[in-house]
């Protein structure tokens, strides 16, 4: 048998561990579309979705308003709610992060030649006592068996899932792309130890995915687009904490960066480090109150 090199051993492990132990997201409308007709299946490796795409008007849209994600009217979803707006926000950055690498990013109050919105159909908490062991199992194998690169994998239990929907729509509120999306952790994803943990991680997926869909007018699970799931080098200052490319993507504030990588290697909860859009609001300049205002006017004696 010929010899494998460690990298090639640790891809093949990754990749036999991640198909195994996953769990599964139902593929759940909301009706939150225009329309749902002609949604073709467009499967990946440990990917559900449904998908259609005009490619012709997406390739000549210039530019983009992408209106904050919203989850669906729902009581079963077993997330408070700020674990739902950092959720919903997590989907929203990427995909304003994306697609910034194609289009123009407009402002609430501009007109754009495309508008996105995604909506959570359906979500699975992480179960953070199972999350907690498999960080316990990853910590030992590293002070046992230091320097051997093979994925100490997730206990198959307590895996979250993430279910979504999204379009695309012109300035007339022609669906131009559209996708129902579903996918589950698996025995290689980060192990956080939050409700949340699995969810969160699963956003920035659909948001890259999505994203992929309206960029080029085609499946972001077959071809080329299928085996990164990378930004380009153009967005890697923003991916890093660094100011967005364009200003309409603050909305959503900044990505956490290298405290975000830190914390996710640590299975810290996704709060923990990120603040979400809740950054941006407490870092937008203070308007004075209209009696300070007032008396800031007056003349000095």
């Amino acid at each position: 048998m010929l010899p494998v090199a460690p990298l090639q051993l640790t891809a093949l492990a990754s990749l036999t561990l991640g198909t195994a132990g996953c769990a599964t997201a139902p593929l759940e409308r909301a009706g939150s579309l225009r329309n749902y007709d002609s949604l073709a299946e467009a499967n990946g490796l440990v990917t559900r979705a449904q998908i259609k795409a005009n490619k012709k008007d997406l390739l000549d849209a210039k530019t983009v308003r992408v209106e904050p994600t919203a989850f669906a009217p729902r009581s079963d979803v077993g997330f408070d709610e700020a674990e739902r707006k950092l959720v919903a926000n997590a989907i929203s950055r990427e995909m304003c992060l994306r697609l910034s690498e194609r289009f123009q990013i407009v402002s609430a109050n501009e007109d754009a030649d495309l508008i996105v919105k995604a909506t959570v159909t359906h979500a699975t908490p992480t179960n953070a006592t199972a999350s907690a062991a498999s960080q316990a199992a990853s910590i030992a194998k590293s002070v046992a068996l230091p320097g051997v690169p093979v994925p100490v994998p997730r206990l198959p239990v307590g895996l979250g899932t993430l279910s979504v929907e999204a379009e695309a729509r012109d300035f007339a509120g022609f669906q131009k792309a559209a996708m129902v999306w579903a996918r589950g952790a698996n025995s290689v994803s980060t192990a956080r130890m939050a409700n949340d943990g699995d969810a969160y991680d699963l956003a920035g997926e659909f948001g890259a995915d999505f994203a992929k869909l309206v960029s080029t007018g085609e499946s972001p699970f077959s071809g080329v687009a299928s085996f990164t799931s990378l930004p380009s080098v153009a967005s890697v200052p923003a991916k890093l904490g660094g100011a967005p490319k364009y200003a309409a993507c603050e909305q959503f504030g900044r990505f956490p960066g290298l405290k975000g990588f830190v914390g996710a290697g640590l299975g810290l909860p996704p709060g923990w480090t990120d603040k979400g859009a809740d950054e941006a609001k407490s870092s937008s300049p203070q308007q004075p109150s209209p009696e300070i205002a007032s008396m800031e006017q007056q003349p000095t004696r």
